[in-house]
């Protein structure tokens, strides 16, 4: 069986290891075992936060949902009762961006929420 050389092969690897490093701090950027072990946390981390930024998007939506419609005397989860009672079906990316950039239009529709509940 011949032999095998594996320079090529490792040196490639370690070069895409040191390449994903860049911007890192120190021997982090340099030498390929601290370089490895930083790029496997940070791809790690990527992973998780791209799934926890939805989750914090949402509690940011749900946050200026809540604050714009007590302007109108509303809580946020009466708020939400009152727009299915008004078969009103906006979700709450669009609600929280009429509360911050269109309030005029965020009153209106806080109004038939507070209408549907009194019925």
């Amino acid at each position: 069986m011949p032999r095998v050389k594996r320079g090529v092969t490792s040196h490639k690897r370690h070069k895409k290891v040191l390449e994903r490093a860049k911007g890192m701090r120190g021997a982090r950027s340099r030498i390929y075992g601290p370089a490895h072990e930083a790029v496997m946390h940070a791809l790690a981390y990527a992973y998780r936060d791209r799934r926890n930024r939805k989750r914090d998007m949402r509690k940011l939506w749900i946050m200026r949902i809540n604050a714009a419609s007590r302007l109108y005397g509303l809580s946020y989860s009466k708020f939400v009762h009152g727009l299915a009672l008004a078969n009103i079906t906006v979700n709450r990316k669009m609600l929280a961006d009429m509360a911050v950039y269109n309030g005029a239009a965020f009153g209106e529709i806080a109004k038939k929420a507070a209408a549907a509940l009194q019925k």
